[in-house]
């Protein structure tokens, strides 16, 4: 972020959004906004863990994610007792929210507008988890939205 010649919007899907929007909670000085996708939902506790654990045996058993799943189950370890919300309520710099339809991720979107009522939604229809590989157009359309309205003065 230090190396950018402005601030730039940072984006994060899925276990990135987490990862982005905690550096938002803790960085917001260093970026001019935060774009975040398929990480609406407060995960933590018995559901983080059943996840983690359910996700790596389907993965085994379809064998997809090699040995690189690990990186998946040490961000769920990361998380543990993680809050986004608290992240939410802390930041004063524009968030723009993009979740597909379908995302299952997207069951505490309802609390994510409550604490960040000024937050940018976007939900695209026909769209799950992967909203950026399912609607490419609609969701390349939303990051260029985002950064015109960072480009706009305030």
């Amino acid at each position: 972020m230090r190396s950018c010649d402005s601030p730039p919007l940072l984006v994060g899907l899925s276990l990135g959004g987490y990862a982005s929007l905690a550096y938002a909670g803790r960085h917001g000085d260093r970026i001019a906004g935060v774009m975040l996708s398929g990480c609406s939902t407060e995960i933590k506790g018995k559901p983080l863990g059943l996840y983690g654990r359910t996700a790596e045996r389907v993965t085994r058993w379809l064998r997809v994610g090699g040995d690189r799943w690990h990186v998946v189950t040490d961000m769920f370890a990361a998380l543990a007792g993680y809050s986004p919300l608290a992240d939410l309520r802390r930041l004063a710099l524009p968030v723009f929210l993009v979740n597909g339809r379908r995302d299952p991720l997207r069951f505490d979107e309802w609390r994510y507008r409550r604490a960040a009522p000024y937050a940018h939604v976007t939900v695209v229809p026909r769209a799950g988890h992967d909203v950026n590989s399912h609607a490419p157009a609609a969701f390349t359309a939303t990051l260029f939205d985002a950064l015109e309205t960072l480009r706009r003065p305030a």
